[in-house]
């Protein structure tokens, strides 16, 4: 397996972008998610900028705190767990790594704490 390949044909949305915002990578669903704002052009903007209203908001607490935001949503009849992590290089804030995960309608849960 070649080092970056892994993520390109992942189901799920991946965007990277860097400590100061700057869109660094994403794959092929994170651009079919965003081709109406341009899908891959979209490396090299500016992340933070591309959110509106209490979203733009949240997302620049997120840089501010290098926090962790973890929900769901549901979009155009479809639901999704979305993550954004940051991410550290040495120890030094190097950004945040977004992922948009489809949850399929039924879903098992396990709970491994049970004997």
């Amino acid at each position: 397996m070649e080092e970056k390949n892994w993520f390109k044909e992942f189901p799920g949305a991946i965007m990277v972008s860097s400590a100061d915002g700057t869109i660094t990578a994403m794959n092929d669903a994170c651009a079919e998610n965003y081709a109406s704002s341009g899908g891959f052009d979209l490396i090299g903007q500016d992340a933070i900028t591309c959110h509106k209203g209490p979203s733009l908001e949240k997302v620049k607490a997120l840089y501010a705190s290098q926090a962790l935001n973890v929900y769901t949503i549901q979009k155009n009849g479809k639901r999704k767990f979305i993550y954004q992590s940051p991410y550290f290089i040495n120890g030094k804030f190097a950004g945040l790594i977004e992922m948009s995960l489809p949850i399929p309608e039924e879903i098992p849960h396990h709970n491994r704490d049970l004997k």
